[in-house]
């Protein structure tokens, strides 16, 4: 069940950007705002999880390309005061998720 709920809350963030905060690195934020856009746009529609990238089932981490470029998104959990690691990402009350969008070269 953990692993389920796990799984819906990231995906409602996700989808929406809504109950988290949405980063973007220094390598992506530098790129056009029409190119940052459609970034967030195949971070909200992704829905391309295999058992390679998403071993956990928690739909927490994915990749994609725009253009030329390949980004990846990932999901972490913190505590909400963001100082600490969550102590139980199932729990929204517990956790503060951060979606942060990245440049595949600067993994």
């Amino acid at each position: 069940m953990t692993t389920e709920r796990i799984r819906a809350l990231n995906d409602a963030f996700r989808t929406s950007f809504s109950g988290g905060r949405v980063m973007m690195t220094v390598g992506v934020d530098s790129l056009p705002s029409d190119v940052q856009a459609m970034a967030l746009r195949s971070v909200a529609t992704f829905s391309a999880f295999t058992a390679d990238n998403d071993p956990s089932g928690e739909h927490d981490f994915g990749g994609f390309e725009v253009g030329h470029r390949k980004l990846f998104w990932k999901i972490d959990y913190y505590d909400p005061t963001l100082t600490f690691g969550s102590d139980d990402p199932s729990d929204p009350a517990k956790t503060a998720r951060v979606l942060t969008i990245m440049l595949a070269e600067e993994y």
